[in-house]
């Protein structure tokens, strides 16, 4: 095969891995370093975080939680929510505890009931825009169809190039063994 369109498949191979690798980081390799990844459903916290994007949240001693930070919490078993903190309100109970009242950004109304600390997930760090479409979608049927089967036809695209650039070197050093082995005379009748 040609050696520039087999340099063009092996940089083509080797993006699509990377970018591949990368992705795969980003939905699920930040686990390992300690952040929780999550989709964001609603527009309350725009133009910060936008409907559709990945929020990368950290735990965080709820303590140090201030006036003005981002917070995830949790409203229910299986609903969380990440909204503004908008007033830090001490327990006058127990002085290791406090409340937060919090607000989403594009929300005109603060929140209806306080946040304990207990309820805190954590603080989000950064954001990615739009990867939240992808995330959600690869994770049901069909999407996750759709994610297995580009796997494999990337898997297989990567083994075909590699055996066709394996080939060519191989018929390559064949070919130089060939002009380097002498040529063998003709024995001479005496």
């Amino acid at each position: 095969m040609n050696k520039k369109i087999l340099k063009i498949l092996n940089g083509v191979s080797t993006g699509l891995v990377a970018a591949v690798v990368i992705l795969a980081f980003l939905l699920v390799g930040v686990r390992f370093i300690g952040f929780d990844v999550y989709v964001v459903l609603s527009g309350s916290m725009e133009p910060t975080y936008q409907t559709g994007s990945l929020i990368y949240v950290k735990e965080v001693d709820p303590m140090t939680l201030e006036n003005g930070d981002p917070v995830t919490f949790r409203v229910s078993e299986d609903t969380l929510v990440t909204h503004r903190i908008v007033e830090v309100v001490p327990d006058t109970e127990n002085p290791d505890n406090q409340y937060f009242r919090t607000k989403g950004d594009a929300n005109e109304l603060e929140d209806g009931s306080l946040v304990a600390c207990n309820q805190v997930v954590g603080k989000p760090v950064f954001s990615i825009p739009q990867l939240g479409y992808l995330a959600s979608y690869i994770q049901q049927p069909p999407g996750m169809y759709i994610a297995v089967s580009v796997a494999a036809g990337l898997m297989l695209f990567v083994l075909l190039t590699d055996s066709l650039a394996g080939e060519s070197d191989r018929s390559k050093k064949k070919k130089k063994r060939k002009e380097n082995e002498p040529e063998e005379k003709p024995e001479q009748a005496e």
